[in-house]
């Protein structure tokens, strides 16, 4: 088992990267005028994962660091949403998005096993 030294030792940070990642390519290919709607949601609920598990490992308590755990998952939900509907409404393909949707469920498991963890 590895060393935890800081929040990018994390296994859910990296994955969390990993799907931001994913997202900003995935978006370079959207039409002009979805810049300020669709790429701009998905961009920033990605970005959000990563950005609250780091917030919340930063924090001093648990029930904090559990209570941005929870922020992430939510950002999880949201950006799925967002990459569902682009593929509903023919932005992108499910060819597109199949791999980030594949992410974004191991990450949810991912979160909620941690936090199931930390509340014992």
């Amino acid at each position: 088992m590895s060393e935890i030294n800081d929040f990018k030792d994390l296994k859910i940070w990296i994955k969390g990267m990993d799907l931001a990642e994913k997202c900003y390519f995935l978006t370079k290919d959207f039409p002009i005028d979805e810049l300020y709607g669709m790429v701009q949601q998905i961009r920033r609920s990605a970005a959000s994962i990563p950005a609250n598990i780091s917030e919340g490992y930063g924090r001093r308590s648990t029930r904090e660091y559990i209570r941005f755990l929870n922020i992430a998952q939510g950002s999880i939900n949201e950006l799925q949403t967002h990459i569902l509907l682009s593929q509903r409404v023919g932005i992108c393909s499910h060819k597109d998005i199949e791999s980030i949707i594949s992410l974004l469920k191991e990450e949810s498991r991912m979160i909620i096993a941690l936090i199931k963890k930390l509340e014992q």
